[in-house]
């Protein structure tokens, strides 16, 4: 792998010692100081790169974004909007304006701002649209004159003369009334954390008719607008972030985007990849518009996805998993031809999710070439960044190939390989994006720091990358953070299973520290070298503690067969794997405690405390957020079946002996440990009735415990207040156990 810059590093060398006697432990408070880098977006002649940053305001409660740049050449990243909330920033394909969304007016509306690319600066903005049901997601056509957004809508309301009216009426309706009963007659009517309400999301494109460079017009614009996803369907499918699940064609004609129509979406993973004309008559039906909508993944019963057409308009690229309601399953970088229908899967002997990706390409002389496709995937801790070309396809003989580059190749399928190039300076790469010189954009972190923009060029001799900002540079400089320590043991399957150590600040080889043993959730996740603000173990470790982390089986990053070994196992290799984790950090690391230990979990996390719970006494206390506590009440309350169908193999009535078995509530006899539980209401992956049932079990059998409880918080606990008395009350109760 190559690092970034040898400047960069100097810097990096120079500063230390400067800022040596300044840091100091890592605060709450710093962590609520830093701004936080969203995806970059390059400018269409190359000069500059635009991205949101989120300002949190700790006193007021707030978390803000606002629109920044920075030159692609190098220089001082600035604020071009500042004075109003304003996320997702999208170029207009003639760099003369950019559209954001925004909740200044009317809830969350797109907003367009004009653009001076030779001074970098925004020289008027205004709002576009002003829907009821309100807009998000923007993206541009390939010719400007459109925008595809997302919406919230009543389906019901499709085929009313004025849609958007019938929406206005019903929101109006809905805010009014004084009754706020719902009524379902289908699954997956909440999700994650909300109610649905009757709504779909559906993709609108909007034309747009005064938004000329040098016109006389003023903002408000002139637009129409079309619903292009009618019916009683998601389009796009719900997603917590990352690439979109939709996109424009490269001539503007046609929209690929993602929805499911299986008849109960609860219990299904089965998401398709659908194509629609982008432009249709103002008169034109609901049902014209779904009489020209195609299917083009129907022969895959498991979920397509996040759909980006190459540049000369031949092939649809997109992720695609093979075994239905297996939502783990590995992510496959697929290619579908346009021309033919074929489909081909680019990395099949991959054994590594595909994350993020992008086209490359360059131009011969009038002509679009394709060299390939980046993508990003996670390993051991990390998530690099890969390339594969695909210049030798023909109608006939796909034969793709790869462009070369120093460093270690990855094998594929057919003698093919693929080539990480992350530099190691940092430990995560996402959000790839082409710039038109050629050079690859992406944003990057790891442990000891937040995500900022990189840039790799991927094809020069050297291989050079670099940072271009530096938002968080100056705050960073005053803290102590300590790097983050991988370590592997053998485990329950002769596996070997790698674990992450840091340690606190200060640290004395001569000491002897306590220790906070982290579990994470997913369980279908991993630790590594990322960053996080709501489990940041630099945060964790700052007053003292040494921070153990352990991927056990289930874990991705390993390879698809370690994922698959929790399937039906969940309390018992992974629980194996944990504690043999922990064993073998005693044995080796001579500063640990193994007296002071006290074991954190949300999520999967959350269930292995509840587990441990029943299973070990070795830990001084446990912290249980958000984990399941009976497995057969979960089932029922939880949103996304297809998750407890496949994890537990099958249904409670089908399968109750899977439940039982590996069910926490068993074994509540056994509970000792103090435990504080933490849950929010308005978390439907795991209903809060599970947190409940545990502190009232852990009540009735006379363990010390607590319960920490937010009204006004889903999974994840995300308000910045909130957030701080979660980290003050998780802390607290840790020191309360293992610093007597």
């Amino acid at each position: 792998m190559r690092r970034f810059f040898p400047v960069f590093l100097a810097l990096i060398a120079f500063t230390f010692p400067v800022f040596a006697q300044a840091k100091h432990p890592f605060t709450f408070e710093d962590m609520m100081k830093l701004k936080r880098v969203g995806e970059p977006v390059v400018s269409p002649d190359g000069k500059w790169v635009i991205f949101s940053v989120v300002d949190v305001d700790l006193e007021a409660n707030t978390k803000t974004p606002h629109i920044w740049i920075v030159p692609t050449a190098g220089g001082q990243e600035r604020e071009i909007i500042a004075d109003q909330d304003a996320d997702r920033p999208r170029w207009r394909p003639d760099g003369t304006s950019f559209a954001f969304i925004s909740t200044k007016e009317g809830g969350s509306q797109i907003w367009i701002a004009e653009f001076d690319s030779a001074t970098g600066t925004v020289t008027k903005k205004g709002r576009l649209t002003d829907i009821a049901t309100e807009a998000s997601g923007e993206t541009w056509s390939p010719n400007g004159k459109f925008l595809i957004f997302t919406s919230d809508v009543y389906p019901e309301c499709d085929e009313q003369p004025d849609e958007l009216a019938c929406n206005a009426n019903k929101v109006h309706e809905h805010e009014n009334s004084k009754v706020k009963a719902l009524v379902f007659d289908h699954l997956l009517y909440r999700h994650w954390n909300a109610y649905k309400e009757g709504k779909r999301s559906h993709i609108f494109c909007v034309s747009l008719f005064a938004i000329v460079p040098g016109g006389n017009s003023d903002p408000p614009y002139h637009h129409r607008y079309r619903d292009l996803t009618p019916g009683d369907y998601d389009a796009p499918v719900f997603s917590l972030g990352g690439q979109d699940d939709y996109a424009f064609s490269p001539d503007g004609k046609e929209v690929c985007y993602t929805s499911n129509h299986d008849k109960n979406p609860a219990a299904s993973t089965n998401n398709d990849l659908w194509t629609v004309p982008a432009v249709f008559p103002h008169d034109a039906t609901s049902a014209q518009v779904l009489a020209q909508t195609k299917n083009i993944t129907a022969d895959n019963p498991a979920s397509d996805s996040t759909p980006l057409y190459s540049p000369d308009g031949r092939y649809i690229a997109y992720r695609a998993q093979q075994r239905p309601g297996y939502e783990s399953d590995r992510f496959r970088l697929m290619l579908y031809d346009r021309k033919t229908g074929e489909k081909k899967n680019l990395t099949e002997s991959f054994d590594a999710w595909v994350g993020s990706f992008t086209w490359a390409w360059h131009k011969l002389g009038s002509e679009v070439a394709l060299d390939g496709l980046y993508f990003s995937a996670e390993r051991e801790g990390q998530s690099s960044i890969y390339s594969i070309g695909t210049t030798g396809y023909n109608e006939t003989a796909p034969a793709p190939i790869v462009r070369s580059h120093s460093g270690s190749p990855m094998n594929l399928s057919s003698g093919r390989t693929t080539t990480d190039i992350l530099p190691d300076s940092w430990g995560y790469a996402d959000d790839l994006i082409l710039a038109p010189n050629g050079n690859l954009l992406f944003t990057c972190m790891s442990v000891h720091a937040p995500t900022e923009v990189c840039e790799a060029r991927p094809f020069t001799d050297n291989d050079e990358q670099r940072q271009l900002t530096h938002t968080n540079e100056a705050e960073l400089s005053k803290v102590f953070m300590s790097p983050l320590e991988s370590f592997w043991f053998p485990d329950a399957h002769n596996d070997e299973v790698e674990g992450f150590l840091v340690k606190p600040p200060n640290f004395d080889v001569g000491r002897k520290y306590p220790v906070k043993f982290l579990i994470h959730g997913g369980p279908e996740g991993a630790w590594g070298d990322d960053w996080s603000y709501r489990w940041n173990p630099e945060l964790f470790a700052a007053n003292g503690y040494v921070v153990i982390m352990i991927n056990f089986h289930g874990s991705t990053g390993y390879g698809q067969k370690f994922i698959d070994a929790i399937d039906g196992d969940w309390g018992g290799a992974p629980f194996e794997d944990l504690m043999k984790g922990l064993d073998y950090a005693e044995a080796h690391y001579g500063f640990i405690d193994k007296d002071r230990e006290c074991a954190l979990g949300a999520s999967y996390g959350g269930y292995a405390i509840n587990w441990i719970l029943g299973h070990t006494d070795r830990f001084k206390c446990l912290v249980s957020h958000d984990g399941m506590f009976n497995a057969e009440s979960a089932w029922g309350t939880t949103e996304e079946l297809w998750f407890n169908n496949w994890e537990f193999k099958g249904t409670p009535y089908d399968n109750r002996a899977m439940y039982q078995k590996w069910s926490p509530h068993q074994y509540a006899k056994n509970f000792k440990t103090p435990t504080l539980v933490v849950h929010g209401q308005r978390d439907y992956r795991l209903d809060v009735s599970e947190g409940l049932q545990l502190f009232t079990t852990l009540q009735m059998e006379g363990v010390p415990s607590k319960m920490l409880y937010f009204p006004d918080e889903g999974h994840w606990v995300l308000k910045p207040q909130n957030s701080q008395l979660w980290y003050k009350t998780v802390n607290d109760w840790v020191d309360q156990w293992t610093k007597k």
